[in-house]
C-alpha cells in the first residue's frame, strides 16, 4: 500500500506538472511532510532497536542465583506454570495469564526476578523502561509499544522457541494513570497502545507473550491496566530479611576471597533495611577496601567500613575545628552509652569521622529483623535520639545543631506512639483530633524521656567522657574494643 500511494502521488505530480501547474508549493509540502515520517519513523526505529539489543540478556539466569526472595520466586512460578502448562490450561478452559506485576523498593531483584522468569519458562526474553516509550511527538510512543511486541514474536522465532517474555520495567512511566498528565496525550496514547497489545495476547497465537511490569509506585498505575485480564497477579518483592540478606551476602561472595565466611551472619545481622542492590554494594567495597591495603582476603573490618560508606557515604576531607571535634565526641559518646545500657549488645561501631552530611555515627546491631513496636521499644529509640544532645547540654551546658536530626527522629517515634494509641490518649483518629492536642502528648513524651536519658548519663558521667576522650584520640571504636573499654 504505501509502494502504490508514492507511486500515484508522484504519477499526480508529474500529470500537474504536464499540464502546467506550478507544482512548486505541492513539492515543498510534500518534502515537509515526508521529513516529517523520516523523522519520526527514525526515532520510533532507533529507540525501539536499543529495547531489543542492548537491553536484551542472554546470559542464562536462574532463582537458584535470586537470594532473599523465597516469597516472591514461589508466587511468580506458580504464574509461570500457566505458560509451561499451556496445553493443559487450555483443555480446563484456564483463561491464560497475560501479565504479570512486580511491585517493592528500588534494588530488590524486580530485573533478576523477570530475567529468571524467562530462564525458568524456556521464553524468549526482551526488556524495555517506561522512560522509553515517552516522546513529545504523538503517535511515537504507541508505534514503539507495536514495535516492541513484534520484536518478542520475531526473538522467540529466531531463537525457536514457543513463548517470549516483555519486561517493562518504571512502568509507573508508561502506564500512569490516563488524564494525569495535562496538554499531553502522548501519555495516553501510549498507555492505550499497551492496553491494545496486551488485549490481542491470546493462548492462540503461534508464540505466546508474557507482560512482566516492574515499579515501586503501584499506587500511580491506570486502574484499566491493573485489572483482571491484563496484569492479572501482583507480586511483593520487598526488603529482604536476615536469612535472605545471609543467602544474597553467600551469592555476591563467591567470586571474592573472604578471610572466614562465618562472618557472613554477622554482616547478615548489621544490615536490617539493605535492598539486595545495598548488599552487592557492600562486597564490592570491602574487596576495594582490602585491595587498596594490599590485603589477599577480605576482613570484617572492611565489611564494617563497606557498610558504613554504604550507609553514609565517602569519609569527607571537612576540616573541623578541635572544639567540634569535642563536641562530636561527647555527643556520639551519648548516644552510644545510652544504646548500650538500655539495649545491651545493640552498638556495632561508633566513629567521629564525618561522612556525607554527618559529623559523626553510631551504627547499631539489631539481634533480629524488627518490624513492630511496643511503647517500651519507642521510648528506648527516642532516648537514644536525645542522648547525644543531652550529652553535649551535660558536658558544655548547651546543645548544638548537630542533634537536629536526632530530635526529628525522637518527634516522629513520639508521634507514632500518639497516633498507633500507646499513649495517655488511647485509641484516636488523627483527623478528628485537635493537632494541639497531639502536639501537647508528644512533647509531654519527649520531655519526659529526655530527663530520664540525662539521668542516666548523668550516673555514668565518668564512662562518658573516657569514651569521648578515646574517641577523640581514635577517631572510631568497634564493639570489642567499646566493651573492653566499659569493663575496666
Amino acid at each position: 500500500m504505501k509502494e502504490i500511494a508514492i507511486g500515484a502521488g508522484i504519477a499526480a505530480v508529474l500529470f500537474l506538472a504536464i499540464i502546467g501547474v506550478n507544482i512548486t508549493p505541492l513539492l515543498f509540502v510534500a518534502l515537509l511532510v515526508g521529513t516529517f515520517y523520516y523523522f519520526t519513523q527514525s526515532q520510533a526505529k532507533v529507540n525501539f532497536q536499543e529495547v531489543g539489543s542492548k537491553k536484551t540478556s542472554s546470559n542464562p539466569l536462574s532463582f537458584d542465583n535470586i537470594g532473599g526472595q523465597d516469597t516472591a520466586i514461589k508466587e511468580l512460578q506458580e504464574a509461570l506454570n500457566f505458560i509451561i502448562r499451556a496445553e493443559e490450561i487450555g483443555r480446563m478452559g484456564i483463561r491464560p495469564l497475560k501479565g504479570v506485576l512486580l511491585v517493592g523498593p528500588p534494588g530488590t531483584g524486580k530485573t533478576l526476578l523477570a530475567r529468571a522468569a524467562a530462564s525458568y519458562t524456556s521464553s524468549a526474553f526482551i526488556a524495555a523502561s517506561g522512560s522509553e516509550f515517552i516522546e513529545m511527538y504523538a503517535g511515537v510512543g504507541a508505534k514503539r509499544i507495536r514495535r516492541l511486541f513484534q520484536e518478542a514474536k520475531k526473538k522467540a522465532v529466531n531463537e525457536k522457541k514457543s513463548t517470549a517474555i516483555i519486561f517493562i520495567d518504571e512502568l509507573e512511566v508508561l502506564g500512569g494513570k490516563r488524564g494525569s498528565h495535562t496538554g499531553h496525550l502522548e501519555y495516553d496514547q501510549t498507555l492505550n497502545q499497551l492496553l491494545v497489545e496486551m488485549d490481542g495476547i491470546s493462548q492462540d497465537h503461534e508464540h505466546r507473550i508474557l507482560v512482566i511490569g516492574a515499579t515501586n509506585r503501584a499506587d500511580l498505575l491506570d486502574s484499566a491496566l491493573v485489572r483482571p485480564g491484563r496484569f492479572d497477579r501482583q507480586v511483593q518483592v520487598g526488603l529482604p530479611d536476615k536469612k535472605g540478606r545471609a543467602k544474597i551476602l553467600e551469592i555476591h561472595l563467591k567470586n571474592k576471597q573472604v578471610k572466614d565466611h562465618s562472618i557472613i551472619e554477622e554482616i547478615a545481622r548489621t544490615t536490617f533495611g539493605f535492598s539486595g542492590a545495598h548488599l552487592e554494594s557492600v562486597t564490592n567495597e570491602a574487596a576495594i577496601l582490602a585491595m587498596r591495603e594490599n590485603q589477599k582476603k577480605i576482613d570484617m573490618k572492611h565489611f564494617n567500613e563497606a557498610i558504613d560508606k554504604v550507609i553514609m557515604g565517602e569519609k569527607l576531607d571537612r576540616q573541623i575545628s578541635k572544639e567540634e571535634i569535642s563536641r562530636v565526641s561527647i555527643h556520639e559518646s551519648g548516644h552510644a552509652i545510652i544504646s548500650e545500657t538500655l539495649e545491651p549488645g545493640s552498638l556495632s561501631s561508633l566513629t567521629i569521622i564525618p561522612r556525607g552530611k554527618a559529623l559523626g555515627y553510631l551504627r547499631k546491631s539489631p539481634k533480629d529483623d524488627q518490624y513492630l513496636y511496643t511503647v517500651e521499644q519507642l521510648e528506648k529509640q527516642i532516648m537514644i535520639s536525645l542522648a547525644g544532645a543531652v550529652a553535649e547540654e551535660i558536658k558544655y551546658g548547651s546543645k548544638s545543631t548537630g542533634a537536629k536530626n536526632d530530635f526529628e527522629q525522637a518527634w516522629k517515634a513520639a508521634r507514632e506512639i500518639v497516633e498507633c494509641g500507646l499513649s495517655p490518649l488511647g485509641v484516636i483518629n488523627t483527623e478528628d483530633t485537635p493537632q494541639e492536642l497531639i502536639y501537647k502528648q508528644c512533647k509531654e513524651i519527649v520531655a519526659r524521656l529526655e530527663e530520664k536519658t540525662r539521668q542516666l548519663l548523668t550516673d555514668e558521667q565518668e564512662a562518658l567522657l573516657k569514651l569521648a576522650d578515646y574517641l577523640i584520640a581514635e577517631e572510631t571504636i568497634d564493639r570489642e574494643t567499646f566493651v573492653q573499654m566499659m569493663a575496666s
